[in-house]
């Protein structure tokens, strides 16, 4: 499966949804709104939202010790991106797992994948 690049932003479908990571961490979770939603409107071919029940899983990655970052914030500014391209409404998240944790690189790693039910 091949990686779409743009940017910080490098993103791919795989067999189970979408996988994307972002380059890198600053304290600024609007930051990330931006970024993300350039990547889908410029570069992103790939599928179109969809709907029914989602699971989403930010993964914050650090090096040393954790920024001072509120993961709500994070998370929101994240879905809000990734609505419109991936699924069509926040509602359609029925899971949502937000951890950060001590890592080899400082980037954001997001799965998005539907529910089976």
């Amino acid at each position: 499966m091949t990686w779409t690049v743009f940017g910080k932003v490098r993103a791919r479908e795989t067999d189970e949804g979408i996988e994307l990571f972002i380059d890198g961490l600053t304290t600024q979770a609007k930051y990330y709104k931006p970024l993300v939603y350039e990547f889908f409107r410029k570069e992103w071919r790939g599928s179109r939202p969809a709907w029914g029940d989602y699971a989403v899983e930010i993964r914050m990655e650090h090096v040393g010790d954790p920024p001072w970052m509120d993961l709500d914030n994070l998370a929101k500014a994240l879905l809000d991106a990734i609505k419109g391209f991936v699924f069509h409404d926040d509602s359609q998240v029925a899971r949502l797992l937000v951890e950060r944790f001590e890592g080899e690189r400082e980037q954001i790693h997001i799965r998005v994948y539907a529910l089976k039910r």
